[in-house]
C-alpha cells in the first residue's frame, strides 16, 4: 500500500493500514512532515501538552473553578509517550519517502508499479488528480483512492480513470483496477454534527436503508431500555475512566464494549447503550422540504414591523375619514370612501360651495395623502431591498435560543452545516473570512452568520452563545477551536462542546483535560483524520465502507461484504455468523429484518457492523486475536 499526503490524514491512514490490517505501507509526505508525530493505533499519546496546559489553566482561572482537576488532567496529558517508533512498529509505515509532490519519479520510487493500492490524500484536489492520472499510467491494475472535496468532479474522475484502465486490458483482465473518490469532509461531518445533538446521532445510509445509532441512558428502577433493532455498544461504566484512555481501546473493562452479546448486555447494569434504529428513507427529503429552502419569502418578511404599523395606521385614518364624510354629508359609505380616496390622492374635485364640514374633511384627506406618500415610498424601497438581500447573510434574530453555534465554514464546516439543517437543528455560524466557501451555503439555507474572529471578545456573544445548546468548533486551526471552547466554557460552564482537532492524540489530551476541568458538562473532541481514516483504508482494501460512527473514543464501522469467500459467513446462519466484539450481520440484500436462522449463501451481500480489527480479521488481513 502506498499513501501520499500532506496532513494528518496521511499519517492516520498509514497507521490504520499498518496497525489494524497488517499491510506493508509506504508513506510519501513533504519533507517538513517527516518529523510530525504519527498516530499510534490503540495507544493514546499526548502532543502539544504545553499549549494545552497554558490555555486550560487560563480558562479555568477565568471560570473560577476546576483548578485541581484541570491540573491533574494536564499532567496526565503531558506524561504520554512521544516516541514515533521505527519502521515495522504497529501504527508506523514500513517506509517513509520525503517529496514535495507525487511526481512520476516519486511514485516510481514508492513502488506504485508493484503496489496493490494507492491513496492520494493531499489537501488540494488538483494535486490528487494529477498524481492519479500519472499513477494510472504507471500501473493500470492499481486500485486508486482519491481524496476530493468537489463531489461532481469526483464522479467524472472516477469514470475517467476506470475507462483508462479498461482501455489497457481486455474485458475481465484488468483485475481490481477500481477508482474510489472519497471526501474526508463528507465522512466526518455526520459524526461531528451528531455529536452536538442529544438523541439524534450517527446516521449511516446503505442499500436504500437509513440507519441511526442512538445513545440510551441507563434505565431507572423498574424501567427497561428500548434496544431498537440490536445493541451496537455498551458505553463506559463510569464518567471518569480509571484507565485514563477516555473510551479508547486501552480502557479495559470499564471502557466501551462494541458489539456485545446478549449476556454482556444483561450483565451491564448501570451502563448506557448505543442501539440501532431504522429511519424512514424519505426523512431526509422531508426535512429539507420543511426548511423551506428556495421558497419565496413570506409577505410579512418583506416589511419591517414599524412600517407595517405605519401602513395600518394610514389605512385606519382613511377608513375614519370616509365614515366621517358619510355622517356629515349623508351620502352612502362607499361613495364617501371613493370621495375620500379622490381627496387623498389630490384628484381635482374641490369642495367649493360645500358645507364647512365637507371642506375640512377634504383638507384632512389631502394632508393624509401627503403623509401617505413617504410611507408608500418606504414600503417600495424596503420590499426591493428585501428581495435584493434575500441571498445576503442573516443576523441572529432576537430571542434565539436552543441553537447550535458552528465555528468555521470551510470544507468540514460546510458539510456539518448542511447535515445540521437536514436534521431540523437551528444553527448560528461564525466565520472570520468573508470569502469562505461555506457562506454561499449559509445564504442558500438562510442560516444566520456572524462575521468576525471567534477569538475576539464579543463575537461569541453576538452568536447568542449564552442561550445556545451546543458549540461546534470546526475551524482549520486547533488553537482557535480550543481557545473558543475554553472561552465559551468560561461563559457557560455547562455548555455542550464539540471540537474538531487536527491531531487525534491532541484530541485525546484535550478531551481528558476538559472533562476533568468541567466534570458536569459534556465534552467531545473529534479528529477528522480519526473519523475518516477507516473509510479510506477500507476503500484501499477493495471493500465498501459505508460509514463509521464514533463510540466515545472508539469507532464502529459499517461495511457491505459479499458472503462468498468468507468462511466466517458462508454456510452459517445469521446467529452463527455473529462474533461478539468483532462483527455482526445487520442487513441482507437491503432487508433489515432477517431471521437469525437464515443461512447465508455465497451470492448474498450483507451489511455488517464491525470493529476495525474485526473487519480486518474477517477480510483475512490479520490473524484472529488470541483470547485475552
Amino acid at each position: 500500500m502506498v499513501v501520499c499526503g500532506d496532513d494528518g490524514l496521511a499519517h492516520r491512514l498509514a497507521a490504520e493500514l499498518r496497525g489494524v490490517y497488517g499491510e506493508q505501507v509506504t508513506l510519501v509526505v513533504p519533507p517538513n512532515e517527516r518529523t510530525a508525530p504519527a498516530p499510534v493505533v490503540g495507544r493514546p499519546r499526548a502532543t502539544s501538552a504545553g499549549l494545552l496546559d497554558r490555555m486550560v489553566n487560563a480558562a479555568v482561572g477565568r471560570a473560577g473553578g476546576g483548578n485541581g482537576h484541570g491540573g491533574a488532567g494536564a499532567a496526565a496529558a503531558s506524561s504520554g509517550s512521544t516516541s514515533t517508533g521505527g519502521a515495522g512498529e504497529p501504527g508506523r509505515a514500513d517506509r517513509v519517502l520525503e517529496a514535495g509532490e507525487a511526481t512520476e519519479a516519486v511514485l516510481a520510487e514508492a513502488g506504485v508499479e508493484r503496489a496493490g493500492a494507492l491513496a492520494l490524500v493531499y489537501d488540494d484536489d488538483e494535486t490528487n488528480i494529477r498524481a492519479a492520472l500519472t499513477a494510472r499510467r504507471l500501473n493500470p491494475r492499481l486500485r486508486l483512492v482519491l481524496r476530493l472535496y468537489n463531489r461532481r468532479l469526483g464522479q467524472h474522475i472516477e469514470e475517467l480513470l476506470d475507462q483508462a484502465a479498461a482501455l489497457v486490458f481486455a474485458e475481465g483482465e484488468g483485475g481490481d483496477a477500481s477508482t474510489t473518490v472519497l471526501s474526508d469532509a463528507d465522512t466526518a461531518a455526520p459524526a461531528l454534527a451528531a455529536t452536538a445533538l442529544v438523541g439524534t446521532t450517527k446516521v449511516v445510509q446503505t442499500d436504500g436503508l437509513l440507519l441511526r445509532a442512538v445513545e440510551r441512558t441507563p434505565p431507572g428502577p423498574g424501567q427497561t431500555v428500548d434496544t431498537g433493532l440490536c445493541t451496537l455498544a455498551l458505553l463506559s461504566a463510569t464518567s471518569t475512566d480509571p484507565a485514563g484512555a477516555d473510551g479508547s481501546e486501552g480502557s479495559g473493562e470499564q471502557g466501551p464494549r462494541l458489539l456485545p452479546d446478549e449476556a454482556e448486555v444483561r450483565e451491564a447494569a448501570g451502563r448506557g447503550v448505543v442501539v440501532l434504529e431504522q429511519v424512514s428513507s424519505s426523512a431526509r427529503e422531508s426535512s429539507v422540504a420543511a426548511l423551506g429552502v428556495g421558497r419565496v419569502p413570506p409577505l410579512a418578511s418583506l416589511f419591517s414591523r414599524r412600517l407595517r404599523w405605519s401602513l395600518a395606521g394610514m389605512v385606519g385614518c382613511v377608513v375614519a375619514l370616509a365614515l366621517a364624510l358619510s355622517l356629515v354629508t349623508g351620502i352612502h359609505p362607499l361613495r364617501a370612501f371613493y370621495l375620500t380616496l379622490l381627496d387623498l390622492f389630490a384628484i381635482d374635485n374641490p369642495a367649493i360651495g360645500e358645507s364647512t364640514g365637507r371642506q375640512i374633511l377634504q383638507l384632512l384627506s389631502g394632508l393624509t395623502g401627503l403623509l401617505l406618500l413617504p410611507v408608500l415610498l418606504a414600503a417600495v424601497l424596503e420590499a426591493l431591498g428585501t428581495f435584493r438581500t434575500a441571498s445576503a447573510l442573516r443576523k441572529p434574530p432576537r430571542g434565539l435560543g436552543g441553537h447550535v453555534v458552528l465555528l468555521g465554514l470551510g470544507k468540514i464546516g460546510t458539510r456539518v452545516l448542511t447535515r445540521l439543517r437536514e436534521l431540523h437543528i437551528p444553527v448560528v455560524c461564525v466565520e472570520s473570512g468573508p470569502e469562505a466557501r461555506g457562506l454561499a451555503t449559509a445564504r442558500r439555507l438562510r442560516v444566520p452568520v456572524v462575521l468576525g474572529d471567534v477569538t475576539q471578545e464579543g463575537v461569541l456573544e453576538a452568536a447568542k452563545i449564552h442561550r445556545a445548546s451546543a458549540l461546534l468548533a470546526v475551524t482549520s486551526s486547533d488553537t482557535t477551536n480550543l481557545e473558543a471552547v475554553l472561552y465559551a466554557r468560561s461563559v457557560r460552564p455547562d455548555l455542550r462542546v464539540v471540537l474538531r482537532l487536527y491531531d487525534d492524540d491532541f484530541a485525546t489530551a484535550v478531551y481528558r483535560t476538559l472533562r476533568a476541568a468541567h466534570p458536569g458538562a459534556q465534552t467531545r473532541s473529534r479528529s477528522v483524520s480519526h473519523l475518516s481514516a477507516p473509510a479510506f483504508a477500507g476503500a484501499m482494501l477493495g471493500r465498501q465502507i459505508l460509514g463509521a460512527i464514533p463510540v466515545e473514543r472508539r469507532v464502529l464501522l459499517f461495511a457491505a461484504v459479499e458472503v462468498g469467500g468468507h468462511p466466517q459467513l458462508e454456510g452459517r446462519t445469521v446467529a452463527e455468523a455473529f462474533r461478539a466484539g468483532a462483527w455482526r450481520v445487520l442487513a441482507l440484500e437491503g432487508r433489515l429484518h432477517v431471521s437469525a436462522e437464515h443461512v447465508l449463501k455465497p451470492g448474498d451481500r450483507v451489511v455488517l457492523a464491525a470493529t476495525r480489527r474485526g473487519l480486518a480479521e474477517l477480510l483475512g488481513h490479520r490473524p484472529a486475536a488470541s483470547p485475552g
